[in-house]
């Protein structure tokens, strides 16, 4: 603890016992982090159903954070889905030393950890019942010594069990981009997330509808594959105010596949994308 602490967790972005025993005073069940990691902020990337895209988003994120200068990590809280390593073309196993571990690091520095770093082969399953899982993401958070993190992002598994709760209740988190796509029983499914958010009292600082429409080539005209976007209707009814639409691209599917996220162009994605990511961080000015 700095000796000008103020005991105001709310202002403060130090990593001592005082924030990550309190939650900013809420929560008594978070996890102290490893006595040597430094970590600033921390944004989890969550949604109530798979494939619609947590990964890629929490990716470009992370990406694009990093390009502004951040140091950026992730942690890759799903546990028998991981895919956060592919995305980057990370093979290395994590390092123990003496109890601790070491994240894998990206050809621009992003810390990643994921249980792809641990297994003995990428494509072993999982096989470990709920508690077993939480526990792993619990010792992600605490045995892992993150180097200066500016913001962490939390890749989290679908839905609104066991994990999601270990992550809610275990690691400070200081907000939620939810990701959605245009299907209706997609949308209703992610209200799932989004009232779990709100009655774990953690702000929504963002919201975004993947693969929302695809631009043609030749005449520029938008098409809506997956049905017209609800992203509106959805953020007003939630009182959400970030909102962003990312359009389908083979580009970028094509990057990711090869494990080269770094390299996708991101202004293919629009301006919009960097005014969500403006909008996103406003909270570290408070």
């Amino acid at each position: 603890m700095s000796e000008t602490c103020t005991h105001n967790c709310d202002s403060c972005g130090a990593n001592c016992g005082d924030r990550n025993t309190q939650q900013k005073g809420k929560n008594s069940f978070l996890k102290v982090p490893h006595p040597e990691s430094k970590i600033k902020y921390v944004i989890g990337v969550a949604s109530g159903k798979g494939g619609v895209g947590k990964s890629t988003v929490t990716a470009l994120i992370a990406t694009m954070l990093q390009k502004r200068g951040y140091k950026t990590a992730i942690l890759d809280a799903d546990i028998t889905g991981p895919s956060i390593p592919k995305i980057f073309g990370v093979h290395d196993r994590a390092e123990i030393v003496e109890g601790a571990m070491y994240p894998a690091f990206t050809h621009t520095g992003i810390q990643i950890m994921s249980s792809n770093l641990i297994l003995d082969h990428e494509t072993d399953p999982v096989i470990w019942r709920g508690p077993i899982v939480a526990g792993v993401v619990q010792q992600f958070w605490t045995d892992v010594v993150w180097t200066d993190v500016d913001v962490m992002l939390i890749d989290m598994p679908p839905g609104t069990g066991d994990v999601p709760l270990t992550v809610y209740q275990s690691i400070p988190l200081d907000g939620l981009v939810v990701v959605t796509s245009p299907q209706q029983l997609v949308s209703m499914i992610v209200e799932k997330a989004i009232h779990m958010s709100e009655m774990m009292d953690i702000p929504i600082l963002g919201l975004v509808e993947n693969d929302s429409y695809y631009t043609c080539p030749d005449c520029g005209k938008k098409h809506f594959i997956y049905g017209e976007s609800k992203i509106e209707e959805m953020a007003a009814q939630f009182g959400i105010e970030n909102v962003v639409r990312l359009p389908i691209l083979p580009k970028l599917a094509e990057d990711f596949d090869k494990g080269e996220a770094e390299s996708f162009d991101t202004s293919l994605l629009g301006e919009e994308v960097q005014e969500f990511l403006n909008k996103m961080m406003e909270f570290e000015n408070c």
